[in-house]
């Protein structure tokens, strides 16, 4: 089934303890897109500017993204600057030009009426539940933010907040978004104000999802949460997109599929770090540009053995 994603197609100049790239492709749709295109058809809907060229789109086209509902606007792409240090757990922001970004107001092509899966990537939550509203078909809607939006755009993100199958945010951002220090309280309350199911990301530590009541069509109740860890890797180039990456193949993997149970989504989780571990190891998207089928199924089995229990 085919993925609407909704968010940035950008380009970021990075700098980390490995180097420094100047204007890569980057942003939320572009590594989202990227990396669930392994499982199943994908649909952009971002804006660019007169910088992103043929040879930009080249990377999403022969991943067989569909690129239709990118818009062209004059002026230059979004752009972000940023630097990364230590252990490389928080990126330090440098510059942000919004650009032709600043103005984006989503548009959606006819022929993406029919996608059964959405995806709100980390944007504006007005044009978020502007999206939301006219996808109502949609099977599964799963969505981001940031703690912008939750510190200065809490009416707007209540909206959508009320209308999703699975938000999928840090740890930080969930405590903030709840107001509480724990985690397992802060999720019980971010679910309580509307997300069905919820998937915090720890970054280098895995992720945990937090079901409600809801989360499999009330046919399923699931009291604890479940945990996925992340592959230990021995060098990190670039964690920029990690999350996004992840949410790639989280929710590609879940849409691939004919049917939404517990095993599915635990699995799904899985193929999200796959995705995400792939992205940090090189600048930019270039890693997830370049993998093969082969092996994310071999990532794959190898996080299975990492965290299975012999003789259980």
């Amino acid at each position: 089934m085919s993925i609407l994603v909704v968010g940035s197609v950008a380009f970021d100049s990075i700098e980390t303890p490995h180097g420094a790239v100047d204007h890569c492709l980057g942003g939320a749709a572009t590594h989202f897109s990227l990396a669930a295109s392994y499982f199943t058809p994908v649909r952009v809907i971002a804006v660019v500017g007169e910088d992103f060229t043929e040879v930009h789109e080249g990377v999403l086209t022969k991943r067989g993204v569909d690129t239709q509902g990118i818009e062209r606007a004059k002026g230059l792409s979004f752009h972000w600057t940023g630097s990364y240090s230590g252990n490389m757990d928080e990126a330090k922001t440098l510059g942000t030009d919004l650009n032709v970004f600043q103005t984006f107001e989503p548009k959606i092509p006819a022929a993406y009426a029919d996608s059964k899966y959405l995806f709100l990537a980390n944007i504006d939550p007005a044009l978020q539940a502007r999206v939301r509203s006219q996808m109502p078909q949609v099977r599964m809607v799963c969505g981001d933010t940031m703690n912008y939006w939750i510190a200065d755009h809490g009416e707007n993100l209540a909206k959508v907040l009320r209308d999703l199958d699975v938000l999928l945010i840090n740890d930080g951002e969930v405590r903030m978004l709840a107001g509480e220090r724990n985690l397992v309280l802060a999720a019980e309350k971010v679910l309580s104000m509307g997300p069905k199911t919820l998937v915090v990301k720890h970054g280098e530590y895995g992720a945990t999802a937090f079901f409600s009541d809801r989360s499999f069509g009330g046919q399923t109740k699931i009291s604890r949460p479940f945990r996925a860890p992340a592959l230990p890797l021995a060098e990190v180039v670039d964690p920029t997109g990690a999350g996004d990456s992840f949410a790639g193949g989280f929710y590609g993997y879940l849409a691939s599929q004919p049917e939404l149970t517990p095993a599915v989504f635990r699995t799904a989780m899985f193929y999200g770090g796959v995705m995400g571990s792939f992205a940090v190891e090189r600048f930019g998207t270039d890693r997830l540009q370049a993998v093969t089928r082969e092996e994310i199924e071999e990532r794959f089995n190898l996080f299975k053995e990492i965290s299975h229990l012999e003789g259980a």
